[in-house]
């Protein structure tokens, strides 16, 4: 219809935290991670939580956790020689 072509203003700008554009721009809040709260907003969607929760990125830290937790986190060792 004609009051389509109306549409101009911008309500929604990107946000820092999460980069989606979801943060209101007059009540200065995000609405999908809640920013600026120092928690993120997070209700029990499980599809929502899939998206951002951990193992989505790179896991600089935790992709090791498992493999050194098989061994009790032992550092500095020289494995023994095998004799055949």
């Amino acid at each position: 219809t004609t009051s389509f072509g109306e549409r101009h203003n911008k309500s929604h700008t990107t946000c820092r935290r999460c980069g989606k554009v979801s943060f209101h721009i007059q009540k200065k809040r995000c609405a999908s991670c809640g920013y600026p709260r120092a928690k993120t907003r997070n209700y029990t969607n499980i599809k929502a939580k899939g998206r951002r929760t951990i193992g989505t990125g790179r896991m600089r830290y935790q992709k090791t956790m498992t493999r050194r937790f098989k061994h009790g986190f032992r550092e500095g060792t020289q494995a023994k020689k095998q004799t055949a």
